[in-house]
């Protein structure tokens, strides 16, 4: 029978690289809870460790089971190959420990996630590779920060926490024309909203844990590119120097997140662009920073680079932190905790959790105020979150004058 060319991106989330015919009629692809696999003879053994034989030996190295996820998300990205990992940051240390060395200086964006932002500036720059910030919303700043020795340029878009965007195309073409690659963060996006590789970035990297699981059920990492860069992530970031494997189990959970993912983007947008439109028509709101509001600084390029505008919001209280707190202790449905993307929404204070490995000196250089708050926008009713953010504004109004 021959198989179809998928061209819709959820046909290829739900079809790709599978043909239950080839397991037995099992609709779903099974899972291998295999650790090391056999060989016929000592020969096939040793061709397979050799690389002149396709096979599979251990499961440090790949694993039926990771290997569709790999695939699925290569398909999804616009891209060659993929990487299943650990974790998110599983996921962007073996990235860097591939493609950087002792005297390499890497660019990264003004905002960084901050397990991020602390790899880089006190992980990498204690073996000796130059860590760089410089404002990528300008691509002239780029240019004028580049020379030999940068041979990758980071960055999210958008960026984690404060919404800001980056011009992938843009910054690609200046980094290519000094030699270096483009690696960018698209856990916010996601490929339903958002494509890094077609438009020039080199490496795309992801936190499987937030929208791509989205059941915050599950710990993963996923990175997509060229084949032969992706092998040698797969054979030295991920093999020799990390050792953050994905188990089959979670590659599993994360395909079955797959499936629904453009669904679940399109509600977290449509329910988050209602409640950013209501978040900014109240006094209590210094501002709101969110890519499909009409007041949204960098709009035009928010609908140029994104299907549509995500499920993440950033906010300003007019009373500061002192406000924001009152404000998130008296929530009652939305959750506080940390990370995004899970049908539950979630909201918590970038300054005391996700981004407090960054100095206060450092947050304000790098744009996270200190009364921020990021919402990740659930899949509950939005009347039932409106309410919610509705009572607990008020409370936290009326506590503040007090």
């Amino acid at each position: 029978m021959t198989k179809p060319t998928l061209s819709g991106f959820t046909s290829r989330a739900i079809h790709h690289g599978y043909d239950p015919a080839e397991n037995q009629g099992a609709l779903t692809p099974p899972m291998h809870m295999a650790s090391t696999f056999a060989f016929e003879t000592a020969e096939q053994g040793g061709a397979i460790f050799a690389g002149e034989q396709q096979g599979y030996f251990y499961s440090r190295i790949s694993n039926p089971t990771l290997d569709l996820l790999e695939l699925r998300i290569a398909a999804l990205e616009g891209a060659e190959a993929g990487v299943a990992t650990a974790s998110g940051m599983g996921a962007i240390t073996a990235v860097m420990w591939t493609l950087l060395k002792a005297g390499d200086e890497i660019i990264t964006d003004k905002t960084l996630y901050g397990c991020t932002f602390a790899f880089f500036r006190h992980g990498l720059a204690k073996f000796g590779v130059k860590v760089t910030h410089v404002d990528l919303t300008q691509p002239a700043a780029l240019e004028a920060a580049m020379n030999p020795q940068v041979k990758v340029v980071y960055f999210e878009t958008p960026a984690n926490p404060n919404m800001r965007l980056v011009d992938i195309a843009a910054i690609a073409e200046v980094a290519h024309a000094h030699g270096a690659q483009v690696v960018v963060d698209n856990t916010y996006a996601t490929p339903a909203l958002t494509r890094p590789v077609e438009r020039g970035a080199d490496i795309v990297v992801h936190s499987a844990t937030k929208y791509l699981g989205g059941h915050g059920d599950l710990v993963g990492g996923l990175v997509a590119g060229t084949a032969e860069t992706m092998q040698r992530v797969r054979l030295e970031g991920l093999k020799d120097m990390t050792g953050a494997v994905m188990s089959p189990f979670t590659a599993t959970l994360i395909m079955r997140g797959l499936k629904t993912l453009a669904l679940r983007m399109e509600r977290h947008s449509a329910t988050a662009l209602r409640i950013a439109r209501w978040l900014e028509a109240q006094p209590q709101v210094a501002a709101v920073h969110y890519p499909g509001l009409e007041s949204f600084a960098q709009g035009g390029l928010a609908r140029r680079q994104m299907a549509l505008p995500g499920g993440m919001i950033a906010f300003d209280l007019a009373g500061g932190y002192d406000q924001g707190i009152r404000f998130m202790n008296r929530l009652q449905m939305v959750i506080r905790a940390v990370s995004l993307g899970d049908a539950e929404t979630l909201v918590q204070h970038p300054a005391s959790m996700t981004h407090s490995t960054y100095t206060p000196d450092e947050r304000a250089a790098h744009g996270i105020g200190e009364g921020l708050l990021r919402l990740s926008i659930g899949l509950e009713d939005a009347e039932d979150i409106l309410a919610d953010l509705e009572q607990a504004l008020a409370a936290s109004d009326i506590a503040l004058a007090a």
